[in-house]
């Protein structure tokens, strides 16, 4: 089941809380699973401390740069399937002493979930603010989008092929020409990676940019 993540249209993830006084969930936009990422600075608040420092240089022929620089960029939104019955029970549970009261605003909750999804589904294509959009570079089957963020298998997927669960703070830190060589250009982004560095996205990326060389680094925030 979906734990109702969803995208802004500027790529950041967010929950809409339901008030302390009646207990309760949230409500998300996902970004790259979450992945919320925006350029230029992490929208999504601080880093989580399981969630990893890391630097990528993509460098190459100057035009090839070019493309992956386009190719690479999305609104960091994810069209997962959403069970929007289960999601209204899941927040209605946790307050379901308040009575009708919280049953509507289980309700009311729902429909922003829908509303914020329907936005995300029709968008999620279009241009955003997130320079390395992982579902952009190595797209997620439909046959995995259909299962919802949060079922087994399709966390297995992520885990399988992007090495990672989620990127969260993407910006590009440095983009340019490569002083080093002539007709040679490179782009620097860092983003934070959940758990791990995402390995298998940059092998994939590898075998389908022969001519760009990726070179990632994670960065020990203990030093």
């Amino acid at each position: 089941m979906s734990r109702s993540l969803l995208q802004t249209e500027d790529g950041r993830a967010e929950r809409a809380k339901v008030p302390p006084a009646k207990a309760g969930g949230k409500l998300v936009e996902g970004g790259q699973g979450a992945s919320g990422n925006v350029a230029g600075a992490d929208r999504d608040g601080p880093a989580t401390t399981d969630c990893l420092l890391n630097v990528l240089t993509v460098s190459g022929p100057a035009g090839e740069v070019a493309r992956f620089r386009e190719a690479a960029w999305g609104t960091g939104g994810i069209p997962w399937h959403l069970d929007l019955d289960h999601e209204e029970a899941r927040l209605f549970a946790p307050m379901a002493s308040g009575g009708p009261e919280a049953r509507m605003l289980a309700r009311q909750l729902r429909e922003i979930i829908a509303t914020r999804h329907d936005r995300l589904m029709a968008r999620w294509r279009e241009p955003g603010g997130c320079p390395f959009d992982l579902h952009r570079l190595v797209p997620i089957p439909d046959a995995i989008l259909q299962l919802g963020e949060d079922d087994p298998q399709a966390q297995s997927w992520l885990r399988a092929h992007w090495g990672t669960t989620q990127l969260r703070g993407v910006r590009i830190r440095e983009e340019g020409a490569d002083r080093r060589l002539r007709r040679k250009a490179e782009i620097v982004y860092e983003f934070r990676s959940a758990d791990w560095t995402p390995w298998q996205t940059i092998l994939r990326l590898r075998r389908d940019w022969p001519k760009l060389v990726l070179t990632i680094r994670p960065i020990y925030d203990d030093g």
